[in-house]
């Protein structure tokens, strides 16, 4: 079995100013790359329908990221070993994904179970980084370890490479921006090796950039998150916890 075949997804929600570039960025990797348009309502669509060498996949409404990447997640291992996600608000430089790759090889597998590699982005204590995203990773941070997920530098980095299909039978429960966060608690939980690889960030004043973490809403989404985590961890038996 040829276990070096990666696939690119983009989940993308109203992205009209960004996705084309990220699209064509990551089609120079050489890769499939699977586009999920989760529903948007602007030009996203109209701008990327005709870019060759994509597969589009579409959600009528909005799911949310974690639905999208889901999505993603069931197109792509038809064709692919390895998914690797990134942003379309470009934040994220697709050539940076040679240093995912290399972490892959290079990484040790856990009784044969192969790693999650995050793109921990770097100089996120930069002044142009907005507060939002440096206190987000903090708090994220501590709770995937204390729900029993990995010690990490980068918990809510979107910048990953995940092995197929072992990650889409983690079975996490959210759909939305909390999927990032849980499917490394599930992975600590399961045995699944979670290891970081520095990629860079682009957060430049002046530059459009479309977020739609809103910070409050998706603090207290990701609290309730944590807390249902902490819970399973606390009340129920490994073996059975493995399989929620």
């Amino acid at each position: 079995m040829n276990t070096d075949r990666f696939a690119v997804i983009i989940p993308v929600y109203n992205h009209e100013g960004r996705a084309k570039d990220v699209i064509r960025g990551a089609l120079a990797l050489g890769y499939p790359v699977y586009v999920v348009d989760d529903g948007s309502t602007d030009s996203t669509y109209e701008k990327i329908k005709n870019i060759p060498g994509i597969t589009i996949l579409r959600h009528n409404t909005n799911k949310g990221k974690g639905a999208a990447l889901k999505t993603g997640f069931a197109a792509a291992c038809r064709a692919a070993d390895w998914a690797i996600t990134l942003d379309a608000d470009g934040q994220h430089d697709p050539a940076n994904a040679g240093n995912l790759v290399n972490a892959v090889h290079g990484a040790p597998m856990n009784k044969g179970r192969r790693p999650i590699i995050i793109g921990m982005r770097e100089n996120m204590t930069a002044v142009d980084v907005p507060w939002t995203s440096r206190f987000g990773r903090k708090f994220s941070n501590f709770w995937v370890w204390v729900c029993g997920g990995p010690l990490v530098r980068d918990s809510q980095s979107g910048f990953r490479i995940y092995p197929l299909p072992e990650s889409i039978c983690l079975d996490v429960r959210a759909d939305r921006f909390q999927f990032e966060v849980e499917i490394l608690v599930k992975a600590g939980w399961s045995g699944v090796p979670v290891y970081e690889a520095p990629v860079s960030v682009a957060y430049t004043p002046g530059t459009e950039r479309v977020s739609h973490f809103r910070p409050f809403i998706d603090f207290m989404r990701n609290s309730g998150t944590f807390m249902r985590l902490l819970f399973q961890r606390i009340f129920i038996p490994r073996f059975i916890r493995k399989k929620l």
